[in-house]
């Protein structure tokens, strides 16, 4: 008799609660258990997985490891999926072995690479990928030089942090006064040039910029999952264009995706992103963890989460190639169950007692799922 799976994911986004929902209708018909952790009480991860607990908040990455550890012992977990401190995570990857826990992560040094977007670019422009103009700047004057430099050649400037996932704190570069006119509509990601030099030249507080050209669409993103040996089993883009979404084998896109995988030994699940500098495709962003659009390849037959947890197993399912790509489609929001009580965040100091969180019929928080145009 094949024994259960036991899977842990770690503080993370809401979209994975469609990452659950396919390792549970996974094509090998295996019995799997979902254990997941939050800091939130009403994630709809927390509900949809079969026990959860809440994190303690406030652990440096050396605790949280600790607390990992503790948490993978007691609950017995076959694969875990950190997103949460990935980086001290890998680092310890022997001593999850130890307690019997295989890691649904890349290895250390290839988690380092791409935690810093210009150690990222630098890396993989040096085998052959094409990158954008780029500026790391960290003051006013830096970053007025990088920006009249891209207007000079027609762009527009853009920003944000040389570390950090997502679009967390991206903006673009006007140079138009701030009036009434910015007030109307919904909020956009434009800032007035002379109010960000201004609190700059203000603040005493740090910053590490990257500026570049503001890139077109479409944006393509690669899910791509590679097993320890380095060789590429799955690479499928998914577009965006706007609101409508596709999927794509253009190798203008997949082949550079498949040469950083398998460059920097991107083990298991990675999704590496690109956008149109002109007529070009270029490299935007690398993520060292599964993408919060992930489930969306079941809509051409591929079960990605559930291979990678075969990877993680030591099982090789071989190259993986989509049996059809699915039509275009469009993301909506639709209701997800949340626990049925909600329970406070802990304090620190109540970190060793952790409650188990039972999903049940409750009031319902929004995810995002996908529907054909």
């Amino acid at each position: 008799m094949v024994s259960r799976v036991r899977v842990w994911l770690n503080r993370t986004y809401a979209e994975n609660v469609f990452f659950m929902d396919q390792l549970r209708r996974n094509p090998s018909d295996r019995a799997v258990e979902i254990h997941a952790t939050h800091g939130d009480p009403d994630s709809p991860v927390l509900a949809a997985a079969d026990t959860a607990d809440l994190e303690p908040e406030g652990l440096s990455p050396a605790a949280y490891v600790e607390f990992a550890l503790a948490v993978c012992a007691k609950r017995a977990i076959d694969v875990f999926v950190p997103r949460l401190h990935q980086a001290a995570i890998v680092a310890h990857r022997a001593e999850f072995e130890a307690v019997g826990t295989a890691l649904l992560a890349p290895p250390p040094e290839a988690v380092a690479v791409f935690r810093d977007k210009v150690i990222a670019y630098e890396a993989v422009q040096a085998i052959g990928v094409p990158v954008p103009p780029w500026w790391r700047v960290r003051s006013a004057d830096e970053l007025l030089a990088a920006v009249e430099e891209l207007e000079a050649g027609g762009h527009k400037a853009c920003f944000k942090p040389a570390s950090g996932a997502g679009g967390v704190g991206f903006r673009v570069i006007t140079r138009a006064p701030f009036s009434l006119l910015h007030l109307n509509g919904f909020p956009t990601p434009y800032v007035q040039l002379d109010l960000v030099l201004r609190a700059l030249r203000e603040s005493d507080e740090p910053v590490d910029w990257l500026v570049m050209p503001r890139l077109e669409q479409p944006e393509v993103s690669v899910d791509c999952l590679t097993g320890r040996d380095n060789v590429v089993r799955l690479a499928v883009g998914r577009t965006k264009n706007g609101r409508r979404r596709g999927f794509t084998l253009d190798e203008r896109f997949v082949e550079p995706a498949r040469r950083i995988a398998e460059g920097f030994g991107l083990h298991h699940l990675s999704n590496v992103q690109f956008r149109m500098f002109g007529e070009q495709p270029v490299l935007m962003d690398v993520n060292t963890r599964p993408a919060g659009g992930l489930h969306q390849l079941s809509l051409c037959g591929v079960n990605a989460p559930w291979a990678a947890v075969r990877v993680a197993l030591g099982d090789d399912p071989g190259v993986i190639e989509p049996p059809f790509l699915g039509q275009d489609y469009t993301v909506v929001s639709a209701p997800r169950p949340v626990r049925g009580v909600s329970v406070p965040p802990q304090r620190v100091e109540e970190a060793a007692v952790l409650p188990t969180a039972v999903a049940e019929p409750a009031p319902v928080q929004a995810a995002a799922e996908v529907l054909p145009l």
